[in-house]
């Protein structure tokens, strides 16, 4: 619940429509994987020794290269980079190989005026990057987003669970009311998805009689674009963005009417929800801003980005992966009366390992942050590091599931038949909770 969030370049790509309207897995099996290679390719060429982990306690320990450059102008060639000279991939693979380690200092953006403190510790490879997922080590309070916070107007007055260290009391509250909600409704998800895509233009019909109209993905596009702007780039030249929307905040009253419509919406039919909620001793009104988020920000967006990301994915890796996704799904679905259910998706090994192999090369979710609670030691394959109390931590988590050192062709798309492809160790070890 609590993931940072990085926009893909998909999502990107929305906002741009809107101006006009552990140890290496070692993959053997009889039949020959079905691979898709990636266009552009972000995993890091540096030459060292693989280190395995048992010896661990003989890694070296390095002082953590690179800075962070003079005072307010640092920050901001960081930000030219990062957006316009060289983009997110490049931004970060010449740095690893200019200091040729997978950990660095480095800037991220929004950086001056919307962040007062750009600075963090660069994490790339895989095994860094766990230190994230470790709330004994890190802490997560409003970093969702990263170096800046979004106004909370724009979420009602309250910080959203997402942007809840899980030390809060708040946290634990609002997370088993979110699973409350996904508990309630899962025997609806598979039946309302068919119905949807079985009947797909009396489903539009239906939704222009709701009181958002059609205006729902506008409205909800508009209000993450006011959360988010810091951190993408329109695809406008710099001299209109720099000013616009990396130096200062996009005012929240701009959207308050667009939110108050999509909120309205959720009151009103959410009711046996809200009452739920008041009973875990949350207010009405906070528990309907988190269930606008959870679903506007989160669901919103993976229906948005990742489902068509998995069929690219799938689409890209040619005919006998989609003959022998077929003929599985078909079978497990004649053998369950007819029906998709639950349990029948978890007798699919191949479509399962298909989406893993999706959310490893294309993560959805490209950043992780973390603020180190204490002095702290990270280890990457080759080298360990001090990183001091208070220093924000970063992982760029495109980087991290292409490990070379934990995945065999990190830059293919490979699904295999056999022991769910590369999911079962490899992938739940980096991406188990992104």
């Amino acid at each position: 619940m609590a993931s940072s969030v990085l926009p893909s370049p998909s999502l990107q790509s929305q906002f741009m429509s809107l101006r006009s309207s552990t140890k290496p897995y070692s993959r053997r099996s009889s039949l020959s994987p079905i691979k898709a290679s990636v266009s552009e390719k972000p995993s890091i060429g540096i030459s060292s020794p693989t280190v395995s982990p048992t010896d661990s306690s003989k890694l070296p320990l390095l002082k953590i290269p690179g800075d962070y450059g003079l005072p307010f102008i640092g920050p901001i060639n960081d930000r030219l980079d990062y957006f316009y000279k060289q983009g997110k991939e490049e931004y970060f693979k010449s740095r690893a190989q200019k200091y040729q380690s997978t950990v660095f200092r480095a800037n991220m953006p929004p950086g001056p005026f919307i962040s007062s403190n750009p600075h963090v510790v660069v994490v790339l490879d895989g095994k860094s990057f766990s230190v994230l997922f470790d709330v004994t080590k890190v802490e997560k309070k409003d970093l969702f987003t990263g170096t800046f916070m979004p106004s909370t107007e724009l979420t009602g007055g309250y910080r959203i669970l997402s942007y809840l260290d899980p030390s809060e009391p708040k946290h634990t509250q609002l997370k088993n009311f979110l699973f409350y909600l996904l508990k309630s409704r899962r025997d609806h998800v598979i039946p309302e998805f068919s119905s949807t895509y079985t009947g797909l233009f009396e489903s539009l019909e239906k939704i222009s009689r709701l009181r958002i109209g059609t205006d729902g993905p506008t409205l909800i596009a508009k209000w993450v674009l006011f959360q988010l702007a810091p951190i993408l780039t329109l695809g406008l030249p710099a001299f209109l963005e720099e000013p616009t929307i990396h130096t200062f905040r996009l005012p929240a009253f701009l959207v308050k009417k667009d939110y108050k419509r999509l909120y309205d919406y959720f009151y009103s039919s959410a009711g046996s929800l809200l009452d739920e909620a008041e009973k875990m001793g949350i207010s009405r009104e906070e528990a309907c801003h988190n269930i606008l988020f959870a679903t506007c920000f989160n669901t919103f967006g993976g229906l948005k980005i990742f489902f068509p990301n998995i069929l690219k994915w799938i689409g890209r890796a040619g005919v006998k992966l989609h003959t022998q996704l077929a003929q599985e799904i078909r079978s497990v679905i004649k053998s369950n009366g007819g029906e998709i259910t639950m349990a029948a998706l978890e007798q699919m090994p191949l479509m399962k390992s298909a989406v893993y192999e999706a959310f490893r090369i294309e993560p959805p979710v490209p950043a992780q942050y973390g603020k180190a609670k204490r002095d702290l030691i990270i280890e990457s394959h080759d080298a360990a590091y001090e990183v001091k109390e208070g220093e924000m931590i970063f992982g760029y988590q495109p980087f991290a599931t292409k490990d070379p050192k934990i995945f065999d062709r990190p830059d293919e798309y490979v699904p295999s038949i056999r022991g769910g492809g590369r999911k079962v160790v490899a992938t739940r070890a980096v991406v188990k909770r992104a």
